[in-house]
Order: C-alpha cells, then structure tokens, then sequence
C-alpha cells in the first residue's frame, strides 16, 4: 500500500481551491453564489475525530500486543488495512472540499462587509481548518498502522532493533 504523500494532497488541495475561486467569480457574475453550508465543517470535524480516536484505540492495542500484556486484544491485520485505506481516502477528499472551500472563501473575502457573505466566508474558513484536521488524522492513523517491515523494504530507513 502506498504511503499518502503531502505533495499530492496540496496539489489537490490548490487545484479545487483555484478552480473554486474561478467558479465562485463566475457564478457571481450570473447570478448569486452558492451557500457553504453549516453543517461542511462539523461533518469534517467528526471525521477527524473518527479517524484521531480509530488510530489512538489502535495505537493503544498494538503497544498493548508489543509488550505482550495478558488479555491484550490484537489488532486484525485487514482491519487495521481497512483503517489506513479510510484514513487515505478521507484525507484526499478532505483537501478536495477544503480546496473548495477555500478557494470559496477567498473569493469571499472581497465582500466582508455584507453580514451574509462574511458568515459564509467564516464557514468556508472553518471548512478548510476541519479538512486540515482530517488529513492530520488520517496522516496519523498511517503511521500508527505502519509495519516496521515497509521502512525496511522501501528504503532501508528503519531503526535497527
């Protein structure tokens, strides 16, 4: 499984934000802009916090199963695949709709003074920190996850034991 890769995210991430800027100025010029909705940060905020408690339950079982704790629960092999591949996949989608708030947002900007944009510009912002703290997550559930074996098969940068 390849490892999530920081360049790819912010390219993703700059992309949706440019072409989302774009948009935004093209759908004032039509007509009204679209809403950021309320609920677009609180639902990237409780996908970090799922992402953030899945890698800490399942850091605390693994260091339970290294020091061979009696009644340690081990962690399922494909379970803790299924877990980085959620964390990935939540992490790409996450730059995407942070990328397109925030290109949202910027657009936003230039208008403050109206109550109604500056809540939407607020929502967008708040968007772009949640979709920040979902790609965080997912980053951390990666490492969590990570067999000391992949360090030394891609690269030879594992410690030695």
């Amino acid at each position: 499984m390849k490892q999530l890769r920081i360049r790819t995210l912010a390219a993703v991430f700059v992309v949706a934000g440019v072409l989302s800027w774009a948009g935004a100025r093209l759908w004032n010029a039509v007509g009204t802009l679209p809403r950021v909705p309320l609920a677009a940060p609180i639902v990237l905020a409780v996908i970090a916090v799922v992402l953030l408690a899945t890698a800490l339950s399942l850091r605390a079982r693994l260091k339970a199963q290294r020091e061979r704790r009696p009644g340690a629960k081990g962690v399922d092999p494909l379970m803790a695949a299924r877990a980085v591949v959620f964390g990935q996949a939540s992490a790409l989608v996450a730059a995407l709709v942070a990328g397109m708030y925030g290109g949202a947002g910027v657009f936003l900007l230039e208008s403050l003074d109206i109550p109604a944009r500056r809540d939407q510009a607020v929502y967008a912002g708040l968007s772009v920190v949640a979709g920040i703290g979902v790609i965080a997550a997912g980053f951390f559930l990666e490492r969590v996850c990570k067999l000391p074996e992949d360090d030394e098969h891609n690269g030879g940068t594992a410690p030695a034991a």
